[in-house]
């Protein structure tokens, strides 16, 4: 019996196998609206065999976008596609989750393929916030604005009103996005926030905003559907965000009623100092769910079958979320199935496609 195509219960939902497809930015918005190519990509991807399809972060004001083409969710006519989207997912027995994010200081840049650089107000871009006025890049023309106690307010209310939307448009799981460098990592990361107030300095203060955000994401979400949250493990930079401090944030995570802990890693800083190879996150995951006793989350040059197998049999995570093997495979895990020699529901349209018959 395949391990990694066994079923997964959190809360209300049983997933059908440990297979998540990871949120991908697809820089393919406007104004924040979903169109056919997410339907499409997300859609395939359900289609394909995953437990688990994890839109990709999803802003929740327009500031807190990434690039201009981010998919959003901070206002009530965004609804209306996610309801497709999230309908069609369902339809093939998976399970639509969100990832809510704000930018932070690494909001306003274009796109991948139109040169990944920060924009100007001439160019449609706009002023980025962040817990301090720290330049992610050196090439900067100006530093982030440093939120002041009403704009840490304003973020905590959108991440609230965002949850309800994400409910009303049919999702079953919200991942809040505490990783690579964006704003709520930004208030984690000693690297990116120097604030001496009650949102800086100790562990305690910078992981204040994280802990208000989940507070509110909890009063609009059911209890009876998951939340997970996404961390970077390691800053991969002295002095920064620590294995250490993701293992105490995941005891309170899990104390306060979080589900999953996802686990990348880096993204704070461009320094990083990064030991990329197979499975490299994987050791985060493994120890922040022994240590934190919480469900994990491996994500991170994971592309084999037997691969994926071999993490969730040696308990070193729960789930297995896959990225860039997912886009150049949507039917990842039909694939898998057949290599691990694993039963897994096909779409009736292509039952006659399955290895066995041919």
């Amino acid at each position: 019996m395949s391990h990694l195509f066994s079923i997964f219960q959190l809360r209300s939902l049983i997933l059908k196998n440990r297979i998540v497809v990871s949120p991908m930015c697809q820089y393919s918005a406007e104004d924040g609206f979903a169109n056919d190519w997410h339907l499409v990509h997300l859609g395939a991807r359900a289609i394909g065999g995953a437990g688990l399809i994890i839109q990709e972060a999803t802003a929740v004001s327009p500031e807190g976008r990434i690039s201009p083409c981010d998919l959003g969710i901070w206002d009530d006519a965004h609804i209306e596609k996610y309801k497709q989207i999230t309908a069609f997912i369902l339809q093939h027995n998976a399970f639509p989750g969100i990832q809510l994010a704000h930018a932070g200081r690494k909001a306003s840049v274009s796109a991948p393929w139109q040169g990944n650089h920060k924009l100007t107000h001439a160019e449609g871009g706009w002023d980025s916030v962040a817990p301090s006025a720290i330049r992610f890049s050196e090439h900067e023309a100006e530093p982030p604005q440093e939120l002041d106690k009403a704009g840490i307010a304003k973020v905590v209310a959108d991440f609230k009103a965002a949850t309800r939307r994400a409910h009303e448009a049919g999702y079953k799981v919200v991942e809040i996005h505490g990783a690579h460098g964006y704003l709520l990592h930004e208030f984690l990361s000693p690297l990116a926030n120097t604030r001496t107030d009650e949102y800086g300095g100790s562990f305690e203060n910078r992981t204040r905003l994280l802990l208000e955000v989940l507070e509110a994401v909890q009063s609009e979400w059911p209890t009876e559907l998951p939340i997970f949250v996404r961390i970077s493990g390691t800053d991969w930079a002295e002095g920064g965000w620590n294995v250490d401090e993701s293992v105490a944030l995941a005891k309170i995570l899990k104390e306060k009623g979080v589900d999953v802990v996802d686990c990348s890693s880096g993204g704070a800083v461009q320094h990083q100092q990064i030991p990329v190879g197979p499975g490299y996150q994987v050791p985060i995951a493994e120890r922040v769910k022994k240590e934190a006793h919480i469900a994990t989350g491996a994500v991170g040059l994971i592309t084999e079958a037997q691969q994926a197998e071999d993490i969730i049999a040696s308990g070193k995570a729960d789930l297995v979320l896959f990225a860039r093997e997912s886009l150049r495979d949507p039917n990842l895990a039909l694939r898998f199935a057949h290599e691990l020699n694993a039963e897994t529901i096909w779409p009736k349209q292509y039952d006659r496609a399955q290895w066995r018959k041919r």
